[in-house]
């Protein structure tokens, strides 16, 4: 079965639907899929609610949806950098299901793994905990948290073979391989494609089996979200004045 789209648009144009649950990969701007986020604003879908890691920027990642309104609900662990963001939600107008970090993505591989739901102790006595479930293990009390299972989830992975098997690069491996798993549908957005059994299977991160879907985006722009550069040092010098 050769899961390849030719476009974003096309990869997602009849799995959109308003009222989804969308899982999107990516640390920061780090390992986002840019082309499927633009698509998924491009379709109008509405009332959505969106699980990951954090919402983007003013104008980048999820803050592109954020800004067109199409997002209801977030589901996130880190929610700086984007004012468009705090502006909602201090004025009512977005919802937001704060999870700790690692909670957030055991969450996601639970869902995955067909696990409902899990105790931790992250977030015992605090307003995490408002709602949920108590339980007592060993003297130490912990929280029950249900795993995720999202209607639809946008990976961005290095390379991908015709079956849907994705390799990640570095760090932008980050939170996409969990938000594979866990989406009824997923949809990977790749820098390279190549044919099936071409790929080191021991070099293999998420197995096709997970992924229905693949587009190419052979020139992502990647853009860096806090830019911090620093003026190189003039080199050193020898007594006589010539540089060493």
């Amino acid at each position: 079965m050769n899961k390849v789209y030719s476009n974003a648009a096309e990869a997602l144009s009849d799995v959109v639907a308003d009222g989804q649950t969308v899982a999107v990969g990516g640390f920061g701007l780090c390992g986002i899929p840019e082309a499927l986020i633009g698509a998924l604003r491009d379709s109008g879908a509405k009332d959505l609610t969106a699980v990951s890691n954090n919402a983007g920027v003013d104008g980048w990642g999820l803050g592109l949806l954020l800004q067109t309104r199409q997002i209801r609900k977030m589901i996130s662990s880190y929610v700086g950098e984007n004012k468009e963001f705090e502006r909602q939600y201090l004025a009512g107008e977005l919802e937001l299901e704060f999870t700790p970090q690692g909670t957030l993505a055991e969450r996601m591989r639970a869902g995955g793994a067909g696990i409902p739901g899990f105790y931790t102790k992250t977030g015992v006595g605090t307003v995490v905990a408002e709602g949920k479930e108590e339980k007592e293990f060993d003297g130490e009390k912990y929280i029950l948290e249900r795993g995720i299972v999202a209607d639809l989830s946008l990976v961005k992975a290095w390379k991908a073979d015709t079956s849907g098997n994705l390799v990640y690069r570095k760090t932008a491996q980050n939170f996409n391989p969990v938000v594979a798993t866990c989406g009824r549908v997923t949809v990977a957005e790749v820098e390279e494609i190549v044919e099936t059994g071409t790929l080191d299977p021991d070099s293999i991160d998420t197995p096709g089996i997970y992924v229905q879907r693949v587009v190419l985006n052979a020139t992502p722009e990647k853009r860096i979200e806090q830019r911090t550069t620093r003026k190189a040092e003039a080199p050193a010098s020898s007594a006589a004045g010539e540089e060493v």
